[in-house]
């Protein structure tokens, strides 16, 4: 997916739900602060979103424009409609999107160090290889990461194991 599609997926979305402002979370996300990355960051055909004043209206996304759609089968990539408790994120995240290819809707995107964040959260081995090339083409500073761990919504415990992956991650990207 690239910077257009997502922009798509934003249009889309509006005339969906006839919402206005939308959240985009998951690896896509990062789009919106890069809108040119690299290869290896636009590998996923989906993008993670609901509507800002009307999460439930996510299921509308979904069933519309999602995996397995018209929309999907005619342009190769979908919309997955989530909610605001899918990805755990630094207080702060919000990246401001908006131009005329979405139509004026506004599509609020992660910060590169809040995706990684939320990246890092949720641990699973491909958002480890995420997270990897985000530090290997120097868009995460290790340091700035492991400063962001104390305003993660997690327990003690849950902040030494973020500590120690973002430690291991970055040892292994380095």
């Amino acid at each position: 997916m690239n910077r257009e599609d997502l922009e798509h997926i934003i249009r889309a979305s509006g005339d969906v739900t006839d919402q206005y402002e939308f959240i985009i979370i998951g690896s896509q996300s990062i789009l919106g602060p890069v809108p040119n990355p690299e290869d290896i960051f636009k590998m996923s055909a989906e993008a993670d979103i609901y509507p800002l004043q009307s999460p439930e209206l996510a299921e509308k996304i979904d069933g519309a424009i999602g995996e397995g759609s018209q929309f999907h089968e005619s342009y190769g990539y979908y919309a997955q409609g989530v909610g605001p408790e899918t990805a755990t994120l630094p207080s702060g995240w919000m990246h401001r999107v908006q131009n005329a290819n979405t139509n004026d809707r506004v599509g609020y995107c992660l910060d590169v160090l809040d995706l990684f964040m939320s990246k890092v959260a949720a641990g699973r081995d491909k958002d480890r290889d995420f997270c990897m090339a985000l530090i290997q083409h120097e868009y995460v500073e290790p340091k700035q990461a492991l400063a962001l761990v104390s305003q993660m919504p997690l327990d003690d415990a849950e902040k030494r194991r973020l500590t120690a992956r973002i430690r291991r991650w970055a040892s292994i990207s380095l």
